[in-house]
């Protein structure tokens, strides 16, 4: 069941890109640790961590196109998983300072300490192991889909209303996790941190491993999803997108094709928040914050939904436009993004990889069509030739 799973998770598009995604996971830690600060090809570690949090985008935006691009559900609260992962890593990283913070408590976080808290939140217990947080990085976003979804699917709730329920289900965290007595760090939320796994966070051999890791997450995220569209679950996926009451009068339960997929991304979205805490060094509430979701559905759009590569090209694209623009003109930077999205949608409706593919099967059915034409032509000819 798995190899027949993994077979159909591969055509050669998924290939070339699995590839792709493997290799950067071998050249750029090797160009960053094997070569000489001065050398040509030395890829420096800031550079190493800002393509590691380009990797966890790119994640996100995979997650996204599952169930947008394959199953029409918008999401525009996918920053809530995406910063629900990136807590529960952020804990663990907090328990991991134990004595050498400010205040020198090996076990409450500065933050309590500073808040007088007299002793650790029963919500914290556990995330002084690397295993329990690995299963928060999952379980806390997928519960909160799961739950979510259940109430919202059932009630068939669909279209706008749905996208409008996930932005207050995110701006609705974002105004939780701001509270100090939430016991997450409030405003200034989770940072300072010094261990992962006993490896100093900020030497430069943890930095290649974290953008190692984060391109194998992403490289199987993507082999994962390939399987499941490609699948006959994908196919339903893909009727529920395109006619839901068809396929519901087909005999599918439809929200329970729905929740799973739904739960599956928030899972993603997870592994991708908890693999970009320990790059950028911080989590705070403005994670949240619906802007962020927005601007997935932007990546998205950008690289073309439905294509499961172009959301991963979106957010490596418009992430890096972003580190150019803002140095150069940090006040335009909102203006160039929201129009960029109106060109995208006026201009290029499936994004730039559904533009070129869609652009290969029209050449391919023109040569189809005049080697048929070509055929018919000699096949016309024969007659004649033989009186």
């Amino acid at each position: 069941m798995i190899t027949s799973f993994l077979l159909k998770s591969f055509d050669r598009t998924i290939v070339i890109a699995v590839a792709v995604i493997l290799g950067l996971a071998l050249i750029v830690p090797a160009l960053n640790l094997l070569t000489a600060p001065d050398h040509p090809l030395h890829v420096p570690t800031y550079l190493v961590s800002l393509f590691g949090k380009y990797l966890t985008y790119a994640l996100l935006a995979l997650a996204l196109d599952l169930v947008w691009g394959f199953c029409g559900i918008l999401s525009l609260g996918h920053a809530a998983f995406f910063a629900l992962g990136g807590y529960a890593m952020g804990m663990y990283l907090m328990r991991q300072i134990g004595a050498r913070g400010s205040y020198g408590n090996p076990l409450l976080p500065d933050f309590m300490v500073f808040l007088n808290w007299k002793e650790l939140p029963w919500f914290w217990y556990g995330f002084d192991m690397f295993w329990f947080a690995a299963l928060m990085v999952v379980l806390v976003p997928g519960m909160l889909a799961f739950v979510f979804g259940w109430f919202a699917f059932r009630s068939r709730v669909n279209g706008v209303y749905l996208s409008i329920i996930t932005q207050a289900m995110t701006f609705a965290l974002l105004l939780a996790f701001f509270r100090n007595d939430m016991g997450f760090g409030g405003n200034n939320g989770l940072t300072d941190f010094k261990d992962i796994l006993g490896f100093n966070i900020q030497a430069q051999g943890t930095r290649a491993a974290l953008f190692a890791a984060s391109a194998v997450a992403l490289a199987l995220s993507l082999i994962l999803t390939s399987g499941m569209v490609r699948s006959k679950y994908g196919k339903i996926l893909v009727g529920v997108r395109d006619a839901e009451s068809r396929t519901r009068f087909l005999g599918y339960r439809v929200e329970h094709f729905k929740l799973f997929a739904f739960t599956i991304s928030a899972m993603m979205a997870g592994v991708a928040g908890a693999l970009y805490v320990p790059q950028v060094g911080i989590i705070n509430p403005g994670e949240f914050d619906p802007a962020n979701s927005i601007e997935v559905v932007i990546w998205t759009a950008v690289g073309g939904r439905g294509t499961l590569i172009g959301p991963i090209i979106g957010a490596v694209l418009v992430n890096g436009g972003k580190s150019v623009f803002t140095a150069a003109f940090p006040e335009f930077w909102l203006f160039a993004l929201g129009g960029l999205f109106v060109l995208v949608t006026l201009f290029l409706p499936k994004g730039i990889v559904g533009t070129l593919q869609g652009w290969r099967a029209r050449r391919k059915e023109y040569r189809k069509a005049a080697a048929d034409e070509a055929a018919r032509g000699q096949t016309a000819a024969e007659p004649v030739a033989a009186e």
